[in-house]
């Protein structure tokens, strides 16, 4: 018997499962459906190509086909071991911006605001560039700066300034807007993950288990009481019991999955595919967010960038060398090293845009291995608050299989126009100065691709993820929440979810540090309800029983 089960080992879990068993008189178990994370392919940033085509550490899930963009089904990479997808990962600092925060405190969540969460990433943090105001040192996040950039990259963010955005070396300080260098998850040149930042301190404490290679398959029910977790190893079934919480943390695929086969969801979805209907809650799965991205790819005059040519004869060698013996170089970089957050038009009151800037040619997350075999690179450009919504169900009551991903890409005609606007400020921002002795041909959109529909059509036929999924068990007091504002599932007891799925609304910017500072805070609400011996039920709310 445990006190807290934690289900998924990503991000949040591993704080959790950190946090929680730092009391030597609670005990843990941690629950991960992946493998530890020894691959070498992990902990050395450039890895991150081939763990886009790991079978064993990388979910491979696709999405239902899009019907606003020719009913593509597109590739979700999600990270399936230890540390989750920041395993697996570009590594990229960022927390949004201060109005994403403040929003979810306006919508009614108490104590989630811009100033109540900054508490929370200084704790998870140890800046290396120092601490302020803004930024923390001293915690088990390591957030350093990129130790060997390329070139490219750093004439990205000339030609940045060059198109009148200002320079920012620190988009999680004071003013998010600008370009420049991202800072990374890294620790002597290598990849700081949560299961590294985590995890590492805490596997040896007595009273923390970690089990891998377990999916989790249900929550286990005893009237509206969660006493425990049912999984699947080895081909077989086990149980295991928790005294006071079990905590979903498998993100917003996995969490509202679990949730569903258990009998926790709506009503007519669960009948649809024969799973009795245990506690009705109609929002479990609803509300999924995520960013949608597209690339304009130019070919580089100069062999600077990271495609594989005859000079890898060379390069590659001495990669190694340099990432081995010195920390630095080429295999350091975490695949998008620059980037920036400007408005698409002055009208826009904070940034609504993304930069993500790749020194190689890419298509389809890299999958597209021509492309490799060239120099060249990629500015990605995504949107940061779309207004379209999708959802998690089921495609089958068996948990082995994947949950039905739908994120109905580009169903809110303005996110079509948004992306329109970003494909023409990306290419400004391509032509610039700084830039022109690197400019070859550009290979996406393709010189023949200049009005409006034809920019359109593009978007419609080769935007993709950038890989921020959230939503799918919001937080909130409307008929459509899932959590309350302390992560409590409403109407149950002893049952939290706790990582990015929780997230009303996106956060304009990457996700993993947002989802680190959830876990951290959720952590202290947790021992905050146990050192007042308060039960985990939450306050009445209008949900159908």
């Amino acid at each position: 018997m445990y006190d807290y089960i934690i289900a998924g080992a990503g991000s949040a879990g591993c704080v959790l499962a950190n946090r929680l068993s730092a009391d030597p008189d609670i005990r843990v178990c941690l629950i991960e459906a992946g493998p530890p994370d020894k691959s070498p392919f992990i902990h050395t940033p450039v890895g991150i190509l081939a763990l886009m085509r790991s079978k064993t550490l990388n979910w491979g899930y696709y999405t239902a086909p899009q019907p606003h963009m020719y009913d593509r089904q597109l590739f979700w990479p999600r990270g399936k071991t230890l540390g989750g997808s920041s395993s697996t990962n570009a590594m990229i600092y960022t927390r949004g911006h201060r109005w994403d925060y403040d929003h979810w405190a306006e919508l009614g969540n108490r104590g989630w605001g811009y100033e109540d969460m900054l508490r929370y990433f200084r704790k998870a943090e140890h800046r290396e560039a120092g601490g302020s105001d803004y930024h923390g040192t001293g915690g088990p996040l390591n957030v350093a700066r990129l130790r060997s950039p390329n070139p490219i990259s750093l004439a990205f963010v000339e030609a940045g300034v060059q198109a009148g955005y200002p320079r920012n070396d620190d988009f999680s300080g004071p003013e998010q807007e600008g370009v420049g260098l991202y800072e990374v998850t890294h620790k002597n040149g290598k990849r700081w993950s949560a299961a590294q930042a985590y995890l590492r301190e805490a596997e040896q404490r007595p009273n923390l288990d970690i089990i891998t290679n377990a999916l989790v398959t249900r929550v286990l029910l005893n009237g509206k009481r969660v006493e425990g977790v049912e999984f699947l190893r080895d081909g077989t079934r086990q149980v295991v019991r928790a005294s006071a919480e079990v905590i979903l943390s498998g993100g917003a695929i996995n969490s509202p999955q679990v949730l569903l086969l258990s009998g926790i969801g709506p009503g007519e979805e669960l009948q649809r595919h024969g799973l009795e209907v245990k506690h009705e809650l109609k929002g479990v799965g609803r509300n999924l967010q995520d960013h949608l991205d597209v690339l304009v790819v130019q070919r580089c005059t100069k062999p600077v960038t990271y495609g594989f040519g005859l000079d890898s004869l060379y390069r590659g060698p001495k990669g190694i060398y340099d990432f081995f013996v010195k920390k630095q170089g080429m295999f350091t970089t975490n695949g998008a090293e620059a980037g920036g957050f400007i408005r698409s038009s002055p009208d826009e009151p904070i940034p609504d845009l993304q930069f993500h800037l790749t020194a190689m040619c890419l298509d389809n997350h890299g999958l597209n291995t021509r492309l490799l075999f060239q120099h060249g690179y990629s500015l990605h450009v995504c949107e940061l608050r779309p207004k379209s919504r999708g959802y998690i169900s089921l495609n089958s009551a068996d948990p082995t299989q994947a949950a039905h991903i739908q994120p109905n890409y580009l169903e809110a005609p303005e996110d079509l126009e948004k992306m329109v606007k970003a494909v023409k400020i990306a290419r400004n921002v391509l032509a610039q100065p700084a830039l022109k002795e690197y400019c070859g041909d550009e290979v996406f959109p393709g010189k023949q691709v200049q009005s409006d529909d034809e920019i359109r059509e593009f978007v419609r036929r080769k935007a993709d993820t950038i890989y921020h999924p959230v939503g799918t068990c919001k937080m909130g007091n409307d008929d459509m929440a899932v959590v309350d504002d302390r992560l409590r599932v409403h109407g149950l007891e002893g049952l939290r979810v706790v990582d990015a799925s929780i997230m009303p609304t996106l956060v304009g910017g990457n996700t993993n540090a947002p989802t680190i500072a959830i876990g951290e805070k959720g952590a202290e609400m947790i021992l905050e309800d146990r050192k007042r011996g308060s039960d985990t039920v939450p306050p009445a709310v209008a949900v159908a029983q």
